[in-house]
Formats: C-alpha cells, structure tokens, sequence
C-alpha cells in the first residue's frame, strides 16, 4: 500500500526541553482529502499539527511529505516545499487591507500572484468585496477567511488548519466547512484541528481521535461518528 500524501508517524515529543506531549503518535492525510483530529481539550491536537509543521522537537518520529522525509526542516522551508499552516489567533495582519493581507501570503513566490487571488476571491467573495478593507475592522468569520486566503496564496500541496472555526457562528462554521470541502476538491490535502468534533468528523474523510498525545481512535470520519464509544466519550452520545 503507498503512503498518505502527507504523514507525521510515531511522533514523541513536546516543547523545548519539557515532558512529552505526543507519544507515539501518528496523523496522516491523502492527496486532495480532508483528516481532522479531535479529543477533549489538552489531548495534543494543536501540538500534533504543530510537530508535523516543524514548530516543535520531535525525539522520536518522522513526518513525510509526497514521499520525501521533511522532519529536519524549518516551518519556512516545509511552507516552500508546498505546507500552508493557518494557526488559531493572531493569524491576520490587522493593519493591512485585506488584499494586503493576501499579498503576503504570496511572499515567497516570484510569479505572478494575481490569478491565485482571484481564485481566493472567487472562493471567499466577500473578501474581493472588502478587499481594501483593513482585516482588522473585519467579523471574526471573515477574518478567519482572510487567513485560509493567504495561505492559499502560498499554492501550498498540504493546507493546515488549527481550529478555524473557534469563536464564529454556527451558520459562519457552515461556511466556512463548506469552502473547506471546495479547496479540497481542487487536490488540496486538509489536515485540520476542530473543536467542533461532531461536524468536523462530519467532513472528514479520516478522523483521528487524540487522547493525552495518543491515537486513541483513528478511522474513516462517519465511521467515527458511528462509533459508539466515540460517541459516548467525546462528541456527547
């Protein structure tokens, strides 16, 4: 069987010189599909996302993209190697218009950016119609917007995910999945941290269920929601 697109496998390790946070833990995402992982607050969801960006030390493990063995590299080189990562706050410029916003996102390309960002536009249209707006002066959805935008702009292979849902609005949430769904239809791989377990696994076509820095459950997302121990232990019955 060939190997997920992108895979943060056996993963041991935490921040700095601390106590391990994952262990042994394994996440994983096909090219063009959407893997969430969920688990009960401080279960190491964000942490796993943020081993398999490089943004911490791992001491065991190994996190592969397109076949090729990435775990040495910086977050800047694994975002030049075709990684997007949306972390959960501070992920807009508030200062800059929303286009300005955009165009840094497109840092480190040396082409021309603008058929990307009327892709951006076309996905999120309420961004073209702000677009010299600041993103500060946006709601908390379309702020949330803006960030994915920016990191499409990067036209990453993999686009991460770190709880893009957290403080919005339930039809905002269904938005904002809904647009998720049609960036992986273009081939994108989502991996995806999510609050919201039940909707997430919803989308999801793998689930992975963390437990203390464990894979506790991991399976296709409507077998997850099946489950019923999943059920019963973490999306409330």
């Amino acid at each position: 069987m060939s190997e997920p697109f992108l895979i943060g496998e056996a993963m041991t390790g935490g921040y700095g010189s601390g106590a391990d946070i994952l262990h042994d833990c394994t996440v994983a995402v096909e090219k063009g599909q959407i893997a969430v992982i969920v688990g009960p607050n401080g279960a190491g969801k964000s942490t796993a996302m943020k081993a398999v960006f490089g943004m911490l030390n791992l001491r065991r493990g190994a996190v592969r993209l397109d076949g090729r063995d990435i775990t040495k590299l910086s977050p800047q080189d694994r975002v030049a190697a075709g990684m997007g990562f949306v972390p959960q706050t501070a992920n807009v410029f508030t200062s800059l218009s929303v286009e300005e916003n955009l165009e840094m996102g497109a840092f480190l390309r040396r082409d021309d950016i603008q058929a990307t960002m009327e892709q951006v536009y076309d996905l999120f249209p309420i961004l073209r119609e702000k677009r010299r707006q600041a993103a500060g002066e946006l709601s908390g959805g379309q702020r949330q917007q803006v960030a994915v935008g920016r990191a499409l702009m990067t036209k990453p292979q993999v686009l991460m995910l770190d709880e893009p849902t957290a403080g919005v609005s339930p039809i905002v949430m269904d938005e904002l999945f809904d647009r998720i769904i049609e960036v992986a239809r273009t081939g994108i791989s989502i991996l995806m941290v999510e609050q919201n377990a039940r909707q997430a696994l919803a989308i999801a076509d793998k689930g992975y269920v963390l437990v203390q820095g464990r894979n506790a459950f991991t399976d296709t997302g409507a077998a997850l929601l099946a489950d019923p121990d999943v059920r019963k232990s973490f999306l409330g019955g």
